[in-house]
């Protein structure tokens, strides 16, 4: 029985903040050897991202097209290394640059061949000089594109952790989702992903599906857990504006049942990865006890000093977060990536958003309260020089009062298990005021 004093619990997936829909044309357009002057290179992250899948889900709203005219993969990746140019010139040779880790994002960055991945990589070693071998590399896959061809170079290039969308190991349930794969398919790619030796599976499930029962549900985790992947992601799913399912979907379903439905299914995914020797990461994030670590966790990556490449990633330095224009209708998507690839200067920062001190806050805040491990009270004054049940009381005092923090201590503010299963209502509770309005006045498109 869900509490109808709560709020509703799920809201907004808050994986970075402030989120994209927050985001304006830059008025200066700043130039990046601006935007990165003074900026520490001692550890930075580097996000590539490829917006092409071979079918959109019917949840998805991430800034991806369906397929690509013919040539439009090799135009896509001579623009990204026009952009990887303008972005390590724009860096300067003041400091040294490292790289802590990397990310192929999407979109499904497998939808390119063997030898476009290949190319992918020396824009990310011979051009950006990351050392994909030396450090954390994730790469994102669908079952589909998870050919041996494209594995190979992956796990020979450095790779150590490969993430596959499965969403479901029921067919009509994948069907349900607008996401056309048999399991046997899915059973074939996740047999090449552990052939090729990368160190770290990780398998995408969601719950809260049309037709999904506790018997389907578990049938799903239990195929997972019999590869014994390295970690496990639970995704609630959402049904979100413009995206395939919201089309097709009566809205009177986003009602409490449903809630009431993917916080049980939540719950049960929960304590059955835990039986199984996993241990929560965040709300969402499960890990094998014995998994080699992999370093940030849980997007945990996007912090200050990330340089994303691609028209769908977004940069952040300490001061401000840039990207290029954000869509989700299939038709700008198009548009935006059109134009990405016809773009021969990269030199500047288009959108984006300044992010003050208290912005900071918020998102240090947000990064490390929706973890399972929680807030280390004196990280945080010693970033800010301040108390964060101070600076942040009264959503603070709303959170605890709602029994959503577990009795830590002065020391330390951690989630309690019902706490991280709200995580999705308690995010958007510490958005400041500005980014509320700016996401409101966001046009869907």
């Amino acid at each position: 029985m869900i509490d109808t004093a709560l709020p509703r619990p799920y809201q907004n997936y808050v994986y970075a903040y402030p989120h994209k829909t927050a985001y304006r044309p830059l008025p200066d357009r700043p130039p990046l050897s601006r935007v990165w002057a003074g900026e520490s290179r001692s550890a930075l992250s580097l996000y590539l991202h490829i917006p092409f899948c071979e079918v959109r889900c019917g949840f998805c709203n991430l800034f991806t097209r369906v397929g690509a005219p013919e040539g439009l993969t090799g135009r896509y990746l001579d623009a990204l290394a026009r952009q990887a140019t303008a972005v390590r010139d724009g860096l300067g040779d003041a400091e040294p640059l490292r790289f802590a880790n990397a990310a192929f994002g999407g979109g499904t960055p497998t939808f390119l061949t063997a030898d476009e991945l290949t190319r992918l990589c020396d824009i990310a070693e011979r051009i950006m000089g990351a050392d994909l071998r030396a450090i954390p590399l994730s790469v994102e896959a669908s079952p589909s594109t998870a050919t041996a061809d494209r594995l190979t170079v992956l796990a020979e290039r450095g790779a150590t952790r490969l993430s596959l969308g499965v969403q479901s190991f029921i067919d009509a349930e994948a069907r349900a989702a607008v996401r056309p794969q048999r399991r046997a398919e899915v059973e074939a790619a996740l047999g090449r992903v552990r052939d090729a030796g990368i160190p770290v599976l990780n398998i995408d499930l969601i719950y809260g599906i049309d037709g999904q029962t506790a018997a389907s549900w578990r049938v799903s985790l239990d195929a997972a857990l019999a590869w014994r992947p390295e970690e496990i992601y639970l995704y609630p799913l959402y049904v979100r504006p413009l995206t395939g399912l919201a089309r097709h979907t009566d809205p009177a379903v986003a009602d409490r049942d449903w809630d009431r439905d993917r916080l049980a299914l939540y719950a049960r995914g929960r304590d059955h990865l835990l039986a199984a020797g996993y241990e929560q990461v965040s709300m969402r994030m499960f890990r094998r006890a014995d998994a080699p670590p992999q370093g940030p966790d849980d997007y945990a990556c996007q912090t200050d000093g990330m340089i994303g490449l691609g028209c769908g990633a977004r940069s952040y330095t300490s001061t401000l977060h840039y990207s290029f224009d954000y869509a989700v209708d299939l038709r700008e998507v198009r548009g935006i990536i059109d134009t990405y690839v016809e773009t021969t200067d990269f030199t500047t920062a288009l959108h984006g958003r300044v992010v003050d001190g208290d912005e900071a806050a918020r998102r240090h805040l947000l990064q490390s309260l929706l973890q399972a491990d929680g807030l280390a009270v004196a990280d945080y004054r010693a970033r800010f020089g301040s108390d964060p049940r101070d600076d942040f009381a009264v959503e603070l005092r709303t959170v605890a009062e709602r029994g959503w923090l577990a009795d830590t201590g002065t020391d330390l503010l951690r989630l309690s298990p019902e706490g991280l299963a709200y995580s999705d209502a308690i995010g958007p509770g510490f958005f400041s005021p500005a980014v509320r309005a700016a996401m409101a006045a966001y046009e869907l498109r």
